[in-house]
């Protein structure tokens, strides 16, 4: 890679390094963030022309230590708003960006919004922040292989330039460095790098930030992203043709809703996923044989992280096809029916703890508790168990009455939770959807990726790449698919807590 210094004005960049194999628009990124110039102003003379975005770097012959010259107007510095209310829709993009609270959004370098849909979602959880700006720790050169400490220092810094920018931000060195960790996602057709699949780049992030963050002579946190995302399943083996029967235990990072002709609800694909056939070898038989297995959640972490199935590989086309069949999924989603025994019992004490919801605040052990879960499930055209209940509109009327007078006793108390030491609060199996990142399009390798993530102030921002919007609630959950529009792909919920 050259290093070329820039002149701007009056003002000289030296040692700016070009990355041949990116496109020359990459490179105006790079000079976005040194001068405040955005790309499509900037006019940079390059063997007596102009830079185009599209240039090939190898036919222009740009030497080492050579001199630019660059041309452009800055964006003007954001204002203090003036004192009198200030209405968002009067507000200049970059005012509004502090208003609304989310962070800036990140530059397309080529087909990469599958990788700027996962740091978006990933970015929004400040424990993990905090964990990685704890890093590095003093390691030894065997614990972390030096790919990963890189792809670990840089996820760091772009959260870091994220956090301090309301301007898009370029993640060049990230990109780099994921790409030399796994190098799939520096695949190219035609001299252009490929559309990545963003499930695959969310998972091999999380991959390495768990080797890297991982600290066993810590006793703050050990294991910080297992303790965040980590979900520790218990399996159920049973062979039906030998009768042979066992029991294993895995951790995973994400729980996977399976579609099909049945599936119209994120409860229902779960509850697909946690079963599934193998085929192996029987001891007893002497030979293969179809094994079925049966998970139950055994753990949960802070964050849960959903992958809807919709790509599969289509044999005709010798590609991945996608479904797009329509699956809602809540906003606030309990996984207690999930649970192996060993956590349900867990869960019972916390359970009982009264906890604040959006909507409403009840005692989970309470029947009335029961009465407004099926109501809720009657509205998403799940079964309920009224049969059994034998709930009356006037027992919903009764438990919507004991939600409100109970919720403004318990607002402060559920507030103060989230402040307090992460030993001092107990997850209930509840948890709220913070996170999720769309897919648009027929293929898992093309399409486009898009990121709408909760801020820490309620309100919901629409990642586009670089262009963050403003987005209603209400909007979030119509993202569950059944056309070529914007579908949820990957879901993350954040667990309510109680004190213990």
């Amino acid at each position: 890679m050259p290093t070329v210094s820039v002149k701007w004005q009056k003002e000289l960049y030296p040692n700016v390094e070009i990355d041949t194999s990116q496109s020359p628009y990459v490179f105006k990124c790079q000079l976005y963030d040194l001068t405040g110039v955005p790309p499509e102003r900037q006019k940079i003379m390059v063997k007596g022309g102009l830079l185009k975005d599209d240039a090939d770097w190898s036919k222009l012959g740009v030497k080492e230590g050579q001199k630019l010259m660059m041309m452009g107007t800055a964006d003007e510095i954001v204002k203090a708003p003036e004192k009198g209310p200030i209405f968002a829709e009067d507000m200049p993009e970059e005012e509004l960006v502090i208003h609304v609270g989310h962070s800036a959004g990140l530059f397309n370098l080529g087909n990469t919004c599958y990788m700027n849909s996962t740091v978006q979602c990933l970015h929004s959880v400040p424990e993990l922040k905090s964990a990685l700006i704890k890093y590095p720790r003093p390691v030894r050169s065997n614990e972390v292989d030096q790919t990963s400490h890189l792809l670990t220092v840089a996820t760091r810094d772009l959260f870091n330039d994220l956090d301090k920018n309301v301007k898009p931000v370029a993640p060049m060195r990230f990109l780099t460095e994921l790409r030399k960790k796994y190098p799939q996602f520096a695949q190219l057709h035609n001299g252009v790098y490929m559309q990545q699949d963003a499930e695959e780049c969310w998972t091999q992030l999380i991959y390495t930030l768990s080797q890297s963050l991982k600290s066993p002579s810590s006793s703050e946190d050990p294991d910080a992203v297992k303790r965040l995302f980590g979900i520790d399943l218990v399996s159920r083996v049973h062979c039906p043709e030998s009768g042979e029967e066992s029991t294993e235990a895995e951790s995973v990072y994400s729980l996977k809703c399976h579609i099909s002709q049945e599936v119209n609800h994120l409860h229902e694909g779960l509850k697909h996923g946690l079963k599934s056939e193998l085929e192996k070898a029987s001891p007893s038989l002497g030979r293969s044989s179809l094994y079925l297995k049966d998970s139950r959640i055994n753990d949960l972490p802070r964050y849960l992280t959903i992958q809807f199935v919709r790509f599969f590989w289509k044999r005709e086309s010798n590609q991945k096809a996608k479904i797009l069949r329509k699956v809602d999924y809540p906003l606030e989603l309990d996984v207690y029916d999930f649970c192996s025994d060993d956590l349900r019992k867990r869960l019972e004490v916390p359970r009982r703890t009264p906890l604040q919801f959006s909507h409403l605040t009840i005692h989970f052990q309470t029947s009335n508790f029961k009465i407004l879960r099926d109501e809720e499930g009657k509205k998403l055209g799940l079964k309920t168990s009224d049969k059994n209940s034998g709930s009356t509109d006037n027992d919903v009327k009764m438990a919507e009455a004991e939600a409100s007078s109970n919720r403004s006793g318990n607002s402060s108390k559920s507030e103060s939770v989230e402040d307090a030491p992460e030993k001092e609060k107990a997850l209930t199996g509840i948890y709220d959807l913070v996170a999720v990142l769309t897919h648009k399009g027929r293929s898992a390798d093309s399409g486009h990726y898009v990121a709408w993530v909760k801020q820490e102030n309620g309100k919901w921002i629409q990642f586009d790449d670089d262009n963050p919007i403003p987005q209603r609630e209400d909007d979030i959950t119509r993202l569950s698919g059944g056309g070529d529009w914007h579908m949820a792909y990957i879901c993350m919920y954040k667990a309510r807590v109680v004190p213990m």
